[in-house]
């Protein structure tokens, strides 16, 4: 890692002044002293929510010992209820991520979410009503402690799911803040409130503690498989004195090493998230636990479409447990992945189970013949396998639904200046199966099984509602979108000249209103089309009378 000096300054780094990183919904570079207090941590919570550290205290167990920045305040089920749940109470240092779910009414983040989530892939957008959870937790042996032992945990907050790099910023910010407590924490917090926005497309530089990590973010314009590293190597390259420490990637996990012991059962859990069926991992530690967990969530759907990543969070209930009291707990759960040695005496084998229902059909594959002569391979090689094999088989699966989609949509010439859009068709799945002889994923995947019987299964579950109302929702609003392409290319004015005030305004209301919705949706509409649709309804108020300009002109 290497280390820089206040008085220097990489190419790209995030200063408040470089107008390369700036965010237009960012405060301006003032000094600390004078800046409003609505900017005050305004950067720092494009990134995280809050640092939370969480201790054991004797008499209270499991407590949140500090929350910073202090005007962050945690309602009791968050941080009671939920973070300090997590803590595993190993020896030695311990990295984990859960996720929680946030108190109804709390407040979103004090920055504008939609530039960020337009523009980012939707497996890492942010979190609306859930935050992650990223921690370092350590327990060594203390005399000087009652009990014996020092055991802390060092939490870092987010709505971002970028594992890797927070992971990564805990290896560099923990064993300092376990020496010299809250002071550290508080420089390391306002350096981040120094970092520039996380914007998807651009490479940033983000310093913290003498480190400058270097990153670029995930647009949902990447195409799927492409290398950060790839990317950004011309400005690795570019800089003359001083290389920072390049992050391949933000979020991915070792895919690999998470799936490895279940390889076999690849295509079995792709169902299971699949068709949103509850799975509960038990495994040896919380590393290992949380690690499968987040690679289920969303590496499994991971691809180049915006609709499966989607359906995998819309699952219903991934758990994770590392105490083997679950063990027994849980053993009416349809589903359960055992890992490692999690177990109670003589009531487990040590090699992976994994529990299904009878009733669930799975393809008839074989998932290891993926990996045949593969053993000697690096890991970041197998990984990119295994990515590269769920993308197809996601691919396979979804394209014939998209394909039956685009064909309930109304033809483009069905659109006129005058009507309100034409209706999307309604979804048949009668209809809809009995194109699958000829455009099934066997066309596309040499998996041989019952692709029927998973799409019905499909169509039973939570998930498919969610990716339903997901691509129902884009497509209407690209008819919104044709219909004011087509509105603008209309004679509006000549349609005006034989028509009463009261039509006009009518038009004039309707034509404002359909504006402001395709603002607050960010609509894509062709170059001009709003601001000429605009310039159309102020020529029109001005040929008004004067008092139905007042009215209209305070609307």
């Amino acid at each position: 890692m290497v280390r820089t000096a206040n008085r220097f300054r990489l190419p790209g780094s995030a200063e408040p002044s470089d107008p390369v990183v700036m965010n237009p919904f960012e405060c301006s570079g003032s000094p600390r002293p004078a800046e409003d207090s609505r900017c005050r941590w305004l950067r720092f919570s494009s990134w995280l929510e809050c640092v939370c550290v969480v201790t054991f205290d004797l008499e209270l167990g499991q407590a949140i010992e500090l929350v910073y920045p202090q005007d962050v305040k945690l309602t009791e089920k968050e941080g009671r209820g939920h973070m300090v749940c997590y803590f595993p109470g190993c020896l030695g240092d311990t990295q984990f991520s859960f996720r929680l779910r946030q108190s109804v009414g709390r407040r979103t983040s004090r920055f504008t979410e939609d530039v960020y989530n337009r523009d980012a892939p939707v497996t890492l957008q942010r979190e609306v009503s859930h935050f992650f959870g990223y921690v370092y937790f350590r327990q060594v042996k203390d005399v000087s402690v009652k009990r014996g032992y020092f055991q802390k945990s060092l939490v870092l907050v987010s709505r971002l799911p970028y594992t890797h790099l927070f992971h990564s910023l805990l290896q560099i910010i923990a064993p300092e803040f376990f020496e010299k407590l809250e002071p550290c924490l508080e420089a390391v917090c306002n350096e981040i409130d120094q970092w520039p926005s996380p914007i998807p497309g651009l490479t940033l530089n983000l310093p913290v503690m003498g480190v400058v990590l270097q990153v670029r973010i995930p647009s949902k314009t990447d195409k799927p498989g492409g290398s950060p590293v790839k990317q950004i190597a011309r400005e690795v390259r570019a800089l003359l004195f001083f290389s920072p420490t390049l992050l391949p990637t933000i979020h991915e996990l070792d895919l690999f090493r998470c799936f490895q012991s279940v390889l076999i059962h690849l295509q079995m859990l792709w169902e299971l998230m699949l068709l949103g069926e509850p799975v509960v991992v038990m495994a040896p530690s919380p590393n290992v636990s949380s690690e499968t967990v987040l690679a289920l969530i969303i590496e499994l759907f991971k691809c180049d479409r915006s609709v499966m990543p989607f359906l995998s969070v819309r699952a219903s209930v991934i758990l994770g447990v590392t105490n083997p009291f679950f063990i027994k707990t849980f053993q009416t759960w349809p589903h359960i992945i055992r890992l490692g040695e999690t177990k109670m005496a003589g009531d487990l084998p040590k090699q992976v189970k994994v529990k299904k229902l009878s009733k669930l059909k799975t393809l008839d594959t074989k998932p290891g013949k993926m990996l045949r002569h593969s053993e000697k391979r690096p890991s970041e090689v197998q990984s990119a396998i295994l990515r590269r094999h769920l993308l197809e088989l996601t691919q396979s699966f979804i394209i014939p639904l998209e394909r039956y989609m685009a064909s309930q949509m109304p033809l483009q010439r069905s659109v006129t200046p005058w009507k309100t859009p034409p209706q999307i068709r309604p979804f048949s799945q009668d209809e809809f199966m009995s194109t699958l002889d000829h455009t099934g994923p066997q066309l596309t995947s040499v998996l041989k099984g019952d692709w029927m019987g998973l799409y019905r299964k499909f169509f039973r579950s939570p998930n498919f509602d969610g990716w339903y109302r997901h691509r129902h929702k884009e497509m209407t609003q690209k008819l919104e979108s044709l219909h004011l392409e087509v509105i603008c290319n209309a004679d509006l004015l000549g349609w005006t000249k034989d028509k009463s005030e009261v039509e006009i305004v009518d038009l004039i209301l309707k034509l404002r209103e359909k504006l402001i919705k395709a603002r607050r949706q960010q609509l894509q509409v062709k170059d001009g089309v709003l601001d000429k649709l605009e310039a159309f309804i102020t020529s029109i108020i001005s040929s008004l009378p004067e008092d139905l300009q007042t009215v209209l002109g305070t609307h």
